[in-house]
């Protein structure tokens, strides 16, 4: 089995000022999804421009003030929630388009959180899903939280992706990106900046500025849960989903440019 998480910065436009699909990017990189050999496959996507801005703009997961703050964050997280699942779908629907039997789970009606993170989840349907040949699609949602002063929160796609590693073993787990993997520096903005081919501990990449900040963590965010696979020695590989090819071939195995988190 391979996890592969999909970065909303790669299959939606994060700068726009609307929910955007990056069409372009969408059908390349579900063609390659196809087209690769994998045997049993889960996708995990981000929220990207469909969730972010709203999450951010009604404070979902902030410490509730008030009943009127309350009924705020509860429209703000039936507009995200809603938000997110149109962006599922389209994700689903062009990996159907390939030929991918892809099967659709909204995380906010099976996860729980407490203080944020995961407190349970009922993965009985996924594992079904796995044995009849779906592929299961799953995404960065917004969920309800046990801790009553925040009552919601923001799931990350990362997040859900450790945990679902945790819980499935999967044989590997495949990071798509927008950049070529973990740099010293951010490579937007210095071109000298250089590629980290191995990390294995969170002080490798503390250089004090993330490639992409938004309310999941950024970058630093997603090596902190991947991280947390390799008691389980389960390595992870974040790698430049902008780039023809890549995908495919880090489905089927192949070597990619990119980061490997392992010991």
């Amino acid at each position: 089995m391979i996890i592969l998480k999909l970065g909303g910065s790669v299959i939606t436009r994060k700068e726009a000022d609307k929910p955007t699909i990056n069409h372009e990017n969408l059908k390349r990189i579900t063609r390659e999804v196809a087209e690769s050999t994998h045997q049993k496959l889960i996708v995990v996507h981000g929220a990207g421009s469909f969730g972010h801005p709203l999450a951010k703009k009604y404070a979902i997961g902030d410490e509730i003030q008030d009943n009127l703050d309350l009924k705020k964050k509860m429209l703000g997280f039936s507009l995200t929630q809603h938000a997110v699942k149109e962006l599922n779908g389209i994700v689903s629907e062009y990996l159907r388009m390939h030929g991918t039997l892809s099967v659709s789970i909204q995380p906010s009606s099976f996860i729980l959180t407490k203080n944020k993170r995961i407190k349970s989840a009922d993965l009985t349907l996924i594992k079904r899903y796995l044995e009849l040949g779906f592929v299961p699609v799953i995404y960065g949602d917004v969920v309800l939280d046990a801790d009553e002063s925040i009552e919601m929160a923001v799931l990350s796609g990362d997040q859900i992706v450790k945990y679902l590693a945790e819980k499935l073993k999967p044989e590997r787990v495949i990071l798509a990106t927008d950049v070529d993997g973990i740099y010293d520096k951010n490579p937007k903005k210095y071109p000298d900046a250089q590629l980290i081919e191995t990390v294995s501990s969170l002080e490798q990449i503390k250089t004090g500025e993330e490639t992409n900040i938004d309310v999941t963590g950024g970058m630093g965010g997603k090596v902190s849960e991947l991280l947390g696979l390799l008691d389980l020695e389960i390595e992870s590989e974040i790698i430049n989903a902008n780039k023809t090819g890549n995908i495919k071939k880090a489905l089927n195995g192949e070597k990619v440019t990119g980061t490997t988190i392992k010991r």
